[in-house]
């Protein structure tokens, strides 16, 4: 009896070894949106590209739309989403960059797709938000807000989170579109919503005189706190209890206490940061358009700086992480672009790619993959061997 029992237990260890495995593989093949619920810009379960290989990465394809593409892309089942200021949105496939279809909204899709269940969730400047079938483009529902969406929507308990240029945030029916709440603001929300612990963190202002830093209620939309921002245009990303967001007037990176919005500590970074900070095992990185275009790395707890990578360009696009690398987007207007890759324990640069204009859109890592959109309109897929152009 006690061998059967003991029996047992190692086919259960290895049905759970390799239940895991298969989540491994299937989530490390997934980037659903700007990204994940609480923004904290990572992939905890890519492991093909790391710091030894990462330096052979080469373009594997290259996708034209009709206009700039700002919009971060998703990535899910081998599918590639992305908006583009044509107006439309895309589904590419992953492995080739072929088109699997397109749905034009009324407006440019600056938005980053969050992707879910079998939808598409994006907004526009057209005003909506919109849900489109994943795998046929087909529209299931919309939802007109009061102003442009910029804003990425973040996906939660089945129900999408998105700001609006009308100051306000929303909560939706995932399922249906239905407004379940809306929070008015102090300016227009467009960054995304950060959803951690049944809380919605969102950053909203207007005028280049403030902008404010709000928790609120993720089921009821009530006002939790709200806290000086600092004119920020950044993400919030949310972890251990602290949000950290990015501003451009304080030319800082700060961190809040979760649930009453004190401020804990704030890094000078000598410039704008608009660039929305990624969150990886007790280490903040974000980019900087100072004198130097920094891309930084602080202590999550204490903000201690640990490095300061001096850039070619600017860096407006905000950073991922995966595997140990840091990819994030350069350029701005005159200061032409490309694509990244650094160690994220030192700094090194390890790889870049110069693109044909600018880089605002944040780079998608999945599968050994790095998907990225670029004001000349293109959208990009690198992976390791030969460029095949």
């Amino acid at each position: 009896m006690k061998k059967i029992s003991i029996l047992v237990l190692i086919l259960c260890a290895c049905y759970v070894s390799a239940a895991w495995g298969q989540q491994r593989a299937a989530n490390g093949g997934n980037w659903t949106e700007f990204h994940r619920p609480n923004m904290q810009r990572w992939n905890p379960y890519e492991n093909v590209l790391n710091v030894d290989n990462v330096g052979s990465l080469g373009l594997l394809w290259s996708f034209t739309t009709g206009g700039a593409v700002y919009s971060s892309p998703a990535v899910v089942k081998g599918v590639v989403y992305v908006g583009s200021e044509d107006d439309n949105v895309y589904a590419l496939d992953a492995r080739t960059g072929i088109k699997q279809w397109s749905y034009a909204t009324g407006g440019q899709v600056d938005s980053s797709p969050a992707v879910a269940n079998g939808v598409v969730y994006v907004g526009s400047s057209d005003h909506d938000v919109y849900a489109l079938n994943a795998r046929t483009g087909a529209l299931l529902w919309s939802y007109q807000t009061g102003g442009p969406v910029v804003s990425s929507p973040t996906l939660a308990n089945g129900i999408v989170y998105v700001g609006s240029n009308n100051y306000d945030v929303y909560a939706l029916n995932a399922a249906t579109g239905a407004l379940l709440w809306r929070y008015r603001t102090g300016g227009p929300v467009n960054s995304s919503p950060a959803v951690d612990n049944g809380v919605v963190y969102a950053a909203a202002g207007c005028c280049y005189s403030h902008y404010d830093v709000y928790a609120l209620n993720a089921s009821t939309g009530a006002l939790l706190w709200r806290a000086k921002g600092n004119y920020v245009d950044s993400s919030p990303a949310v972890g251990d209890g602290m949000v950290y967001v990015a501003g451009d007037w304080c030319e800082c990176v700060f961190a809040l206490n979760a649930k009453t919005g004190h401020q804990l500590w704030s890094q000078n970074e000598g410039g704008e940061v608009t660039s929305s900070p990624a969150v990886v095992d007790g280490v903040v990185y974000g980019g900087s358009v100072d004198y130097k275009n920094d891309l930084y790395a602080v202590k999550a707890r204490t903000g201690k700086v640990l490095w300061n990578t001096p850039m070619p360009t600017v860096l407006v696009s905000s950073p991922a992480v995966a595997n140990g690398v840091v990819y994030i987007g350069g350029g701005y207007y005159y200061a032409g672009g490309g694509v990244y890759a650094l160690n994220a324990s030192t700094g090194d640069l390890l790889w870049n790619y110069p693109t044909a204009d600018w880089v605002q859109s944040s780079p998608a890592v999945a599968s050994g993959m790095v998907f990225v959109g670029s004001h000349d309109g293109n959208v990009y897929a690198f992976g390791l061997g030969n460029d095949r152009r």
